[in-house]
């Protein structure tokens, strides 16, 4: 299947375009560019006199300003936790550092899986006593060893994916109210990014951890067109690939109806997101009003992509329902158990391993675990940013919102 072109709207949709050309991924769409700011030029350097010196070691040295702001793009929000390498030398796992070349490389144990479990016993409520022996975990059908454990509340990569076809437009005011309360409910040091999707899929908001600029990104839609869910999608896992600085991460995404625009096919976009390094996928689906025909077919789309994840689907009846969703969302999330294991299997041996995992608990008569089915066997590093840390966000800054 032809891989499918979209652009970001952002001032630095060029470098991104580059990266899907290069990998064939797609991205945003874009629309009218805005401008950018401008690049200052580099200080001239004075030619050394002969005889003379660029320095003269009887002066003292001139120092650079450090409160100026040298580089053309705005910073980021969050800067991850930096150590300085040695060539050569690689870092523990889960850690990120800087080479020589200012290429950043998260290090990661290619035989440490890490799983995002939610626990919940036969009433559907959350299960928060669970210890480390209690978890039992099978990869292809071979009993694994834990190796690591937590339970805490972790900050998370988040993308937050909206319909903006035309059947949504007397949805939306409910919907980006719910996915505010979902912001507000979340760990304050979330970071989220905002997608409009209809036949295309807009970045309306980057990365970032102010609020006020995510519900502007909301804000900013026009309901028509058709859905191309599974575009947007995939679009949005390579979202989390290239600038996610947070290793738990979330997709929400809220639709009215059945894809009926995606150049990708649904298995596609499942197969984008298992690529990654474990993302939940939660899903609502307004199918409400919808004929039987077109609940079905979005019905089964939205279990799909939540079940294969470790997410869960949610299909209100009414408008009147998703403020609470949202809020269940935030605790799940929250409330995750986090399970490590070392793969029995050789690193050598890459493609798609299946995962089951299982939870046995005295105070419990029966618990059910949530996490992802699978995962796709990665290298042991991988390339965060090409540049420097103030170099990774593409969005406006938030009091100038990219435009239509």
């Amino acid at each position: 299947m032809p891989a499918t072109h979209h652009t970001l709207r952002s001032p630095l949709a060029a470098p991104v375009l580059l990266l899907a050309l290069l990998s064939t991924t797609p991205v945003f769409s874009q629309a009218p560019p805005v401008q950018s700011r401008p690049v200052q030029s580099p200080p001239a350097v004075t030619p050394a006199q002969p005889g003379g010196q660029l320095n003269n070691p009887l002066q003292p040295e001139k120092q650079p300003d450090l409160a100026l702001d040298r580089d053309p793009v705005p910073s980021p929000d969050v800067v991850p936790p930096v150590t300085a390498a040695t060539p050569g030398t690689p870092g523990p796992a889960g850690q990120i550092q800087r080479g020589q070349n200012g290429v950043y490389t998260l290090h990661e144990d290619v035989d440490e899986v890490l799983l995002d479990c939610t626990v919940v016993d036969e009433r559907g409520r959350p299960v928060l006593d669970v210890n480390r022996n209690d978890f039992r975990v099978i990869e292809d059908g071979i009993p694994q060893t834990t190796t690591s454990f937590s339970h805490q509340d972790q900050p998370v990569s988040m993308g937050i994916l909206i319909d903006n076809s035309g059947s949504m437009i007397d949805k939306r005011s409910a919907v980006n109210a719910a996915a505010m309360k979902l912001l507000e409910e979340s760990n304050p040091r979330d970071a989220a990014f905002v997608v409009n999707f209809n036949d295309r899929a807009y970045l309306d908001q980057g990365f970032t951890v102010d609020r006020v600029a995510l519900n502007r990104g909301l804000s900013h839609f026009d309901s028509r067109g058709t859905t191309a869910l599974y575009d947007a999608v995939a679009a949005s896992a390579d979202e989390l690939a290239h600038h996610a600085k947070q290793r738990k991460q979330v997709l929400l995404i809220v639709t009215d109806g059945a894809d009926n625009a995606s150049r990708l096919g649904l298995r596609d976009a499942i197969r984008r997101v298992q690529g990654l390094a474990g993302p939940v996928v939660y899903t609502i689906g307004l199918l409400y009003d919808s004929d039987h025909r077109e609940f079905e077919k979005a019905h089964d789309d939205l279990e799909s992509l939540s079940a294969e994840t470790g997410g869960l689907a949610y299909f209100p009846r009414s408008l009147d329902e998703v403020s609470e969703i949202a809020s269940e969302v935030a605790r799940d999330v929250r409330n995750q158990y986090s399970v490590g294991y070392r793969s029995s299997r050789a690193a050598s041996f890459t493609g798609y391993r299946q995962i089951h995992v299982e939870a046995y608990s005295s105070n419990h008569k029966h618990l059910t675990v949530r996490t992802r089915r699978g995962y796709f066997a990665q290298p042991n590093q991988k390339k965060v940013a090409q540049s420097a840390p103030d170099a990774t966000s593409r969005s406006a800054p938030p009091s100038q919102p990219s435009q239509r």
